[in-house]
C-alpha cells in the first residue's frame, strides 16, 4: 500500500484544507492507497503537467500527484477544484 505525502508547504495546507472539505474524501484517499494509476479515476496527465497524476475526489475536487513507485509514495502536488491545473 502506498503512504500519501506532500514536499510543499502548499501542497499539503491544500491537501488538508480538501481532506477537511467533505464527508468521505479520507476513505476515497484509502481506496487510491491501494492503486493510485487505476482508482477515482486516475489517469496521466499531458502537456506541462505531463509526468503526473490526477483523482477525482468527489464534485469538482481533483488532486494532482506523483507515483514514487520505489518508495511506495504518492506525493500530493496540488489538490481543490479544476483550477489545480493552471
Amino acid at each position: 500500500m502506498y503512504k500519501i505525502t506532500t514536499r510543499s508547504k502548499k501542497a499539503e495546507k491544500q491537501f488538508y484544507l480538501v481532506l477537511n472539505l467533505r464527508e468521505g474524501i479520507s476513505g476515497k484517499l484509502e481506496t487510491l492507497r491501494i492503486d493510485p494509476r487505476r482508482e477515482l479515476n486516475a489517469h496521466p496527465l499531458k502537456g506541462k503537467l505531463q509526468g503526473k497524476w490526477s483523482c477525482s475526489l468527489g464534485g469538482d475536487i481533483r488532486m494532482v500527484y506523483e507515483i514514487d513507485d520505489r518508495n511506495k509514495e504518492i506525493i500530493v502536488v496540488a489538490a481543490g477544484s479544476h483550477k489545480i491545473y493552471r
